[in-house]
């Protein structure tokens, strides 16, 4: 089986997909809460945190912490080790490791996950946590290849007549394209036909075709056909540059996830009717086996040490970490050891805590011996000034018009209750004003929005009001039924005897 080009893979019983043929399975995040925050904010050559940088605010020591690690990562020093963000609810945690990704950038993998993930009905724990560690390493493959690439301006099957008398077939594909230095025009062999096909290439497409192995990549619609007009979401790229024929890098970026799902699926031929039903009615998670896993990281070591492709230890966050439990974080000891594993982030907002699985109570819940092996990054509690400025910026996410009172009073309301709590209040204000025709809003609104929805601290002390008050009922009732018991003896006492 030959691999990205001429490459000979390892001998092996299985048969694995080019890495050419494989997709992303990243998974889109819902990342609205902390939609404003683009980095951590620090300086670029002293490296010390802004009061406001980057749409974060406060937290000045947690987030220079976080450059270090984020230097570290850049400089391939992080790989195998883990990192704990520890403080109250509400302080960043979650905003501290989305702004190390964006600091990172879109080339190195993120891979965000909570503790709670891992139990689930159809896979093992360690499967869940092995695939989303897998989620985390890139791998990047660089070649030089001898490509034709241009914008198609002819696109032909030749047709003759099937030998065994049945309809047409096609002998072969007439492909023109266009560069800005000129064109050409290529007889291609009908296998290609079928990747044509699948990838729906048409003329006005800039595409390109390794000499080697004919595979066939789509790279977008050429922008001459772009206008303000065009409604479809597809992707311009400008005209190729140089000739037709030439050599060209080919930089791929895959996680070794991605090459465990492409490898995982049933491989068969088209139309293939058993492989069509098992796919229909197989779970929806599938278990990748220890066996596929090694072969794809033999071909991946085979890769790095020809010098083809570079491993990219990307970030695993995993978040309300104190929900593992003793057989998860047994596992996540061997994994950090592994030779292919990215940089570990954990989060949690407990103090001390029962490990789950045990009778042992420890601090975040996690066992002792691996936190010994963490750097650990603590988070301290916003005062009034940082919830003033981070509500201010969330308005402005939110397209929420604030007055300077309505702003005041709602940094009041979260220094007494929660930074959380405020940012939820800014909606509702917004539609109460727009209930009172204003499109400012102004304390008013936020005073009834406060009254209308209360926080978590007022709920316990209505809950804890209510039971005072049932209890003081009950002692009521005892009290009186048994006063009316008292009385009843008395009664029967005074009775005469018979």
């Amino acid at each position: 089986t030959n691999m990205e080009g001429d490459l000979e893979m390892p001998k092996s019983n299985t048969h694995l997909v080019n890495i050419e043929e494989v997709q992303s399975t990243a998974r889109s995040q819902r990342v609205a809460a902390h939609s404003h925050v683009k980095g951590l904010g620090l300086h670029p050559e002293t490296r010390e945190a802004l009061p406001k940088g980057a749409g974060f605010f406060g937290q000045e020591s947690a987030r220079e912490a976080a450059g270090v690690i984020v230097d570290l990562i850049k400089q391939q020093h992080m790989a195998g080790r883990a990192v704990l963000l520890a403080g109250p609810p509400g302080t960043g945690k979650t905003a501290i490791a989305l702004a190390i990704a964006q600091e990172l950038g879109d080339k190195v993998p993120f891979c965000p996950m909570v503790a709670s993930e891992v139990y689930s009905s159809e896979v093992k724990k360690t499967e869940v946590l092995m695939e989303n560690f897998r989620r985390a390493i890139g791998l990047r493959v660089r070649e030089k290849k001898e490509v034709f690439e241009g914008e198609v301006t002819e696109l032909t099957p030749v047709e003759v007549d099937n030998p065994t008398g049945y309809g047409k077939a096609i002998d072969s594909v007439r492909l023109s394209l266009k560069t800005a230095r000129g064109s050409k025009q290529l007889k291609l062999d009908p296998s290609i036909y079928d990747s044509i096909l699948k990838q729906r290439i048409e003329c006005g497409d800039v595409i390109y075709i390794e000499a080697n192995s004919g595979s066939v990549k789509r790279v977008g619609r050429s922008d001459a056909y772009a206008s303000e007009f065009d409604l479809e979401a597809d992707e311009f790229v400008p005209l190729p540059k140089g000739e037709v024929h030439k050599q060209k890098e080919i930089v791929q970026d895959v996680t070794l996830h991605d090459l465990d799902v492409a490898n995982a699926r049933p491989q068969s031929t088209r139309g293939d009717v058993t492989s069509l039903v098992s796919q229909l009615i197989k779970p929806k998670k599938t278990e990748i086996t220890d066996r596929l896993r090694n072969e794809i990281n033999n071909v991946v070591n085979s890769h790095i040490e020809q010098g083809i492709a570079e491993l990219v230890p990307g970030v695993l966050f995993i978040d309300e970490v104190h929900m593992l439990d003793i057989e998860s974080f047994t596992y996540l000891h061997r994994a950090l050891e592994s030779p292919f594993s990215p940089v570990v982030i954990f989060a949690s907002n407990r103090g001390l805590s029962k490990i789950r699985g045990t009778d042992e109570i420890s601090a975040h819940g996690m066992p002792h011996d691996l936190l010994d092996r963490l750097i650990i990054i603590p988070t301290k509690k916003y005062d009034r000034e940082a919830i003033h400025s981070i509500v201010k910026v969330r308005a402005e996410a939110e397209g929420v018009k604030m007055d300077a009172a309505a702003l005041s009073h709602l940094a009041d309301l979260g220094r007494d209750s929660s930074l959380r709590y405020v940012v939820q209040l800014l909606t509702p204000s917004k539609l109460l004003a727009q209930m009172c025709g204003r499109d400012m809003v102004t304390k008013q609104d936020v005073e009834e929005a406060s009254v209308l929805f209360i926080d978590a601290k007022r709920s316990s002390r209505v809950s804890a009001e209510e039971q005072a008050e049932k209890r003081a009922r009950e002692e009521v009732r005892t009290a009186r039924t048994a006063g009316a018991s008292a009385g009843t003896a008395i009664l029967s006492a005074d009775e005469p005897m018979e």
